[in-house]
């Protein structure tokens, strides 16, 4: 029987993988009566055992935008999680309803269990603090599209380094093409773990600069990647109140910028993102959440042709 594939990980997929992703996402955008049809009579299970609105939505339009149908829950109280059932079977009954399973789980390793005993193919939709490869597929588009490659540039990370899963995920796919330098902006308590500097960074021999200053480092950015600075992370309030507005992107700290600075957050965002920059043609977060949906189709579709269910 043929080996499923499944994305848990976005190491799982190589960079030819993705870059025939962002092809076909590409083409989607270009020709979307193409693909209309592409899933019809197919299924996609969505398993969400946490709130999430953007994942959960771009999820169901993608799989609707293909001809396919949705089933599912949004909150695990509204399965049989909630009579103890694990996850283990869950994916097994639901395998038995649906062609494919899209899986947000508040426990790390959880779809990775699901893919481990479902007969259809799973993708990790969010798994605690672990891995959201979709978010990270959707921000590789955004930053393809608006760049024409995802090789040769500066990319600025900003916020908490330290607890962002996106962050995490993105430079570990960028990590593997070349040309990258990274800028990483943060407080000091929100710093890159050094497990992501030594295992990835040091490890594919990228420059890396760590500051405080996010205006110092504006002018050398091709991408700024915004993230919230959250109260929670801090253990003094004082520390908290002290940092919380270097942080915050306005339109003056953009004084410095290149013309063609690519905005991005991985969304949602509270305040660290001035709402008069929305108008800046800068902005592209907006532009993420869309291109998280086309994205989303293409691996949707990808998943389905490698299981055989689609031609």
């Amino acid at each position: 029987m043929k080996q499923l594939k499944h994305l848990i990980d976005i190491l799982d997929l190589s960079v030819d993988e993705i870059n025939g992703l962002i092809e076909s996402a590409d083409d989607i955008i270009a020709r979307p009566e193409k693909y209309s049809e592409k899933c019809r009579g197919k299924k996609l299970a969505t398993l969400f055992f946490e709130p999430s609105t953007r994942t959960r939505l771009s999820f169901e339009a993608a799989m609707y935008e293909l001809g396919g149908n949705v089933i599912g829950f949004s909150e695990a109280q509204s399965s049989s999680a909630s009579k103890g059932e694990s996850v283990a079977d869950t994916a097994k009954v639901v395998s038995c309803y649906a062609d494919i399973i899209a899986m947000r789980h508040p426990k790390e390793g959880a779809p990775l269990v699901a893919a481990q005993n479902a007969s259809v193919p799973v993708i990790n939709a969010g798994d605690g603090g672990h891995f959201h490869p979709t978010q990270t597929l959707a921000d590789l588009l955004t930053i393809h599209r608006e760049k024409g490659r995802l090789d040769n540039m500066t990319v600025g990370f900003c916020g908490d380094l330290k607890f962002g899963r996106t962050v995490h995920s993105l430079i570990g796919a960028l990590s593997r093409y070349s040309g990258l330098r990274f800028i990483l902006i943060s407080p000091e308590e929100l710093k890159l773990p050094s497990y992501v500097k030594q295992d990835v960074l040091k490890k594919a021999g990228i420059p890396y600069v760590q500051t405080t200053d996010l205006e110092g480092s504006m002018p050398e950015l091709d991408i700024l990647y915004m993230t919230r600075v959250q109260r929670e992370r801090f253990f003094n309030e004082e520390d908290y109140l002290r940092l919380k507005d270097s942080y915050i992107l306005t339109p003056e700290k953009l004084t410095n910028a290149k013309s063609d600075l690519s905005i991005m957050h991985p969304l949602p965002r509270v305040n660290e993102i001035s709402v008069e920059i929305d108008k800046d043609p800068r902005a592209c977060y907006f532009k993420q959440v869309l291109n998280g949906k086309y994205i989303r189709m293409a691996l949707i579709l990808k998943l389905l042709k490698e299981a055989g269910t689609v031609e």
